[in-house]
């Protein structure tokens, strides 16, 4: 089950984050402190894959992870997670990202927030719902030239 998923640069400012267990505001803020800590110091050329840190569970959990460009996209997930799918669901989802707003970029995730598809990636913290990111992606795909039609039309 999915218990967090994250996304930071490379500074460790929080650009998309979502819950799947309650955590208040402050708890929050810490635990993305703490995985920026405990991601960031990694070495490129080293797994993927390590155990939770203290505030979001320890051992019992794994963070999994990816760092793209000058973003990281952090999975928190429990044991019976499978550390190569939820690395292919990163990938679906940042290749879907890049395809909603043709090659994302931070200022896409901080400035369109509501379309990047986190609530989507998780339903109710499960995996198994490729086919509803891909579904959101065609949906948003729509307003996206909507929205590009109404600015390179003057509003008309």
């Amino acid at each position: 089950m999915i218990k967090a998923i994250l996304v930071f640069n490379n500074h460790g400012k929080p650009r998309m984050s979502k819950f799947y267990q309650y955590f208040n505001e402050d708890m929050q803020q810490q635990i993305i402190k703490e995985t920026f800590q405990l991601v960031s110091k990694r070495d490129d050329n080293v797994c993927n894959f390590l155990e939770g840190g203290s505030l979001i569970g320890g051992s019992d959990y794994k963070l999994i992870y990816r760092h793209y460009a000058t973003l990281y996209f952090v999975f928190c997930v429990d044991s019976s997670e499978s550390e190569l799918g939820i690395l292919d669901l990163i990938q679906v989802f940042v290749e879907t990202l890049d395809k909603c707003f043709e090659n994302v970029c931070e200022l896409d995730l901080i400035f369109h927030v509501d379309k990047a598809l986190v609530p989507w990636v998780g339903f109710a913290g499960a995996v198994g719902v490729y086919h509803l990111v891909e579904q959101r992606w065609r949906e948003l795909r729509g307003i996206r030239r909507e929205s590009r039609q109404h600015v390179c039309c003057g509003g008309q």
